[in-house]
């Protein structure tokens, strides 16, 4: 088999004061990079810190999951800001991550946008650009984690940043190799048999099988299992030992 080299995220610390909503602790016993919260879509300093104090102990790498500023929503509301706003917004988002990874001893490694963020930057070049420019006021040389050809990632290169294309396990495709909105039924994949197919399949073959049964390529470095998923951590379980036994090496990109 050859060498393939395949890095397992999971969008963690999306809990918030007493509510609890992810298994942060258990899920970065399988992942290879957490997609922390940072505030706006969910988490809050204690569980940043938390989380990011977890991760650095499992030796999991740390990424800036930045949104819009709606936790009413959880950041799956999709939001007219004015670019400037929204750049000063992620920078800020990072920043405040950065706090919490230093004091545990590891770097925020990448910048991965959120919900209605990542939805709107795949085709928004503006906002995408938006995106860029907060992440590189942060960091200019943080990668940016996005959807293979997407307005984001022509954004993410323009400035300079570094790129790293992803797919998710558990979420349906369009035969565009777009995410399926979460409001069409099917939207969401929970069954770990077939989560794990899927992987095998995005790591070994650059494909999936879309909501109405086509084949469409994408190509990622990365892969991603919702914390907020039913069943997330033995989906993320699932995934790992799928891959592993298929000849995939599973490590981190940053």
């Amino acid at each position: 088999m050859t060498d393939i080299v395949i890095d397992l995220n999971a969008d963690l610390g999306e809990s918030f004061g007493r509510w609890i909503l992810t298994d942060d602790e258990a899920m970065l016993s399988v992942v290879t990079s957490a997609n922390i919260a940072c505030g706006f879509h969910a988490g809050d300093p204690s569980i940043m810190h938390r989380v990011c104090d977890l991760a650095a102990k499992h030796g999991v790498k740390i990424g800036a999951h930045v949104s819009y500023q709606d936790l009413a929503g959880f950041g799956r509301r999709s939001m007219d800001v004015p670019p400037n706003e929204l750049a000063d917004k992620v920078s800020y988002q990072i920043g405040a991550l950065q706090v919490f990874a230093r004091a545990a001893g590891a770097p925020v490694a990448y910048v991965k946008p959120h919900g209605a963020l990542y939805n709107r930057v795949v085709s928004d070049h503006e906002q995408a650009s938006a995106v860029a420019a907060g992440t590189r006021l942060a960091d200019s040389t943080l990668p940016v984690l996005c959807l293979p050809d997407s307005a984001m990632h022509v954004q993410a290169q323009h400035a300079g940043l570094p790129v790293i294309n992803e797919a998710f396990v558990d979420r349906a495709y369009t035969a565009t190799g777009t995410l399926v909105p979460r409001s069409i039924p099917g939207a969401v994949i929970s069954d770990p048999r077939q989560v794990a197919r899927r992987a095998v399949a995005f790591a070994r073959e650059g494909c999936v099988t879309t909501l109405d049964g086509e084949s469409v390529s994408i190509r990622a470095r990365s892969l991603c299992v919702h914390g907020d998923t039913p069943g997330a951590v033995e989906l993320a379980k699932q995934v790992r030992t799928a891959l592993e036994g298929a000849g995939v090496r599973v490590e981190a990109f940053a």
